[in-house]
């Protein structure tokens, strides 16, 4: 079955304006270079994937310059944001190699020395299992080694081109601003 013969193309401002109706949380991917040189970027396209074997998905833009330095390195952890890292989603969010973007972050290392950024909602320590080709986006699947996570910490949602959901994030029915 296919769609209709004369259906218009999908632009990019009304996908986004569409797909923007789904909260997501907010990640960061990290790794650890064998020199040492710290390396992450925001992404907000992360899903668990599999259970058996344990795996998860994110999709970074294939203009990035950070993934392609991390994929190098096959062993990454992703970062699920707390409430409060509004700053540091952006702060990992800037491009550009001379960009110190771990300056003034506290964090430790994950079994696989990839950092662990602290106060993080959860975090999931995984190599490199697969990558596919999505567009302008690149998939990734990681094997998932080791993980954590804070029940107290509420995370970071993204929703509609902002931060939370009407500016609040909520749990349980309550609200927290």
């Amino acid at each position: 079955m296919t769609g209709p013969a004369n259906a218009p193309a999908v632009s990019p401002a009304v996908m986004r304006d569409v797909l923007g109706h789904f909260a997501t949380g907010v990640v960061v991917v990290t790794a650890r270079q064998t020199d040492g040189t710290l390396l992450g970027f925001t992404c907000q396209s992360f899903a668990s994937l599999s259970l058996d074997p344990p795996l998860i998905s994110f999709a970074p833009a294939r203009s990035s310059s950070t993934w392609p330095r991390i994929r190098e390195v096959k062993n990454f952890c992703v970062n699920v944001l707390a409430a409060d890292h509004r700053d540091l989603s952006a702060g990992f969010a800037r491009s550009g190699t001379a960009v110190d973007k771990f300056a003034g972050v506290d964090w430790c290392p994950a079994p696989s020395g990839a950092p662990v950024i602290e106060g993080v909602s959860a975090w999931i320590d995984c190599t490199l299992w697969s990558e596919y080709d999505g567009g302008d986006h690149t998939i990734v699947v990681g094997h998932v080694h080791d993980l954590g996570s804070d029940p107290a910490t509420l995370p970071l949602l993204f929703y509609r081109g902002a931060y939370g959901i009407n500016g609040t994030q909520e749990m349980n029915g309550a609200r927290r601003r």
